[in-house]
């Protein structure tokens, strides 16, 4: 029987196949725990992170709503990093719930996805 961490790196794998981020265009990858959720944009070709931020510090309000503060805080860092357009990483996660809040929010700050 397979274990849902191995079907989430199954679909993960699948998923960074078909995409890759550059200098111009980075991937923004989404990390979800149990209590925190973090969010990073990669320049794949590089090998480098250019921004990076969590939810830690944000205390108020339900895990959606803080994932969507934190999509709001990507938003502004990859603006003043000069970067407009990103290309979406789900990191094996289904797209609900705490994931597609964040995305919303990044997409509502001003990031093209």
């Amino acid at each position: 029987m397979i274990s849902k961490i191995d079907r989430r790196n199954k679909i993960k794998a699948r998923i960074r196949g078909r995409i890759s981020g550059t200098a111009a265009r980075p991937r923004m990858t989404v990390f979800r725990s149990n209590k925190q959720i973090y969010v990073q944009l990669v320049d794949d070709l590089a090998g480098k992170t250019i921004v990076a931020t969590s939810s830690k510090g944000i205390e108020n309000g339900t895990k959606t709503e803080i994932a969507a503060a934190v999509g709001k805080k990507i938003a502004e860092k990859a603006l003043e990093a000069g970067i407009t357009e990103v290309v979406f990483d789900r990191n094996g996660y289904l797209f609900h719930g705490r994931v597609k809040s964040l995305a919303d929010a990044a997409r509502e700050g001003g990031l093209k996805f």
